[in-house]
């Protein structure tokens, strides 16, 4: 089982509603959703995201530093070589290597012939544009993701993957980078709206760029699962820069989120051409009442 991140609330929405829920980002919190993941019965995997610990500068009741929580997070939710949950299974950590030390939750696995790969790319545009402190700290990981990221397309071609599956948390926006006639196409469904010629820049720029480098010369099916922006959707939105076509073989699968608490079912079968396919499973108790 993966949590691709914000297990607790935005800081930001906490400070706007307390009575929403409790407080996030403080060791109490931590511990509950702690203790939650290793109920699972089966390997439980986390990547970080936004809300558990980049937006803990938005609750205003209590001071928290964001990079401290980062840290807090890494040491408790990431043992060495290992899953969370009651069974669990060993995974490669990016922190194996001397020069990532820090980045313990980068993982990597193989099960059934496929690559899974796990990237801490988070919301709020990657950590990026706040602060000095903050913009140091986009820099540093978004250095060890490019790496990991090469990293798990060089490991999948190797191994023979059947397929490659991407994990992170952060919605990087790829309509931004669409060729602008795809834009207007995909605008044209809202009356006015016309996408601008130059797009602005996001911390996601680089991922984007290397995604679709990368794609040029694998050929296996490869997913990209995330969150964030709590819009369950599947669909083909990267494209080549070398002839403004969409990549077949690549799916962005974004994951339910709150209010739409759900979750998705993700079959992989080696033995099928397109190996991947996705299941909404919908949680009955969630599911809001029609009027």
């Amino acid at each position: 089982m993966v949590h691709v991140g914000d297990f607790e609330n935005d800081g930001r929405a906490y400070t706007r509603n307390p009575s929403a829920g409790p407080m996030p980002c403080t060791d109490e919190s931590f511990k509950a959703v702690y203790d939650s993941f290793q109920s699972v019965r089966h390997p439980f995997i986390l990547t970080p995201g936004d809300n558990d610990w980049t937006d803990c500068h938005g609750v205003e009741a209590r001071k928290f530093d964001p990079l401290e929580r980062l840290a807090k997070l890494r040491i408790m939710f990431f043992p060495d070589g290992r899953s969370l949950g009651q069974r669990t299974m060993s995974v490669i950590s990016q922190a194996a290597d001397p020069q990532f030390g820090k980045f313990r939750e980068n993982l990597r696995w193989s099960m059934g012939g496929v690559t899974f790969v796990t990237l801490h790319i988070v919301g709020s545009n990657d950590n990026f544009g706040r602060t000095p402190e903050m913009d140091a700290e986009h820099r540093e990981r978004k250095d060890a993701n490019i790496v990991w990221l090469r990293k798990a397309f060089s490991e999948a071609k190797a191994s023979n993957s059947r397929g490659l599956a991407l994990l992170t948390q952060a919605n990087p926006n790829f309509e931004n980078y669409w060729p602008i006639g795809q834009k207007n196409t995909y605008l044209r469904m809202i009356p006015g709206a016309r996408a601008p010629e130059k797009a602005e820049a996001t911390g996601y720029d680089e991922y984007i760029k290397i995604l679709a480098e990368e794609m040029e010369s694998y050929t296996r099916p490869t997913v990209f699962l995330h969150g964030d922006t709590h819009r369950f959707r599947a669909d083909q939105p990267l494209f080549s820069a070398k002839n403004s076509r969409r990549f077949e073989n690549f799916t962005r699968v974004e994951t339910f989120g709150s209010p739409d608490t759900h979750w998705i079912k993700i079959t992989v079968d080696p033995a099928d051409a397109q190996v991947f396919s996705f299941k909404a499973e919908l949680i009955p108790e969630n599911v809001r009442a029609r009027r």
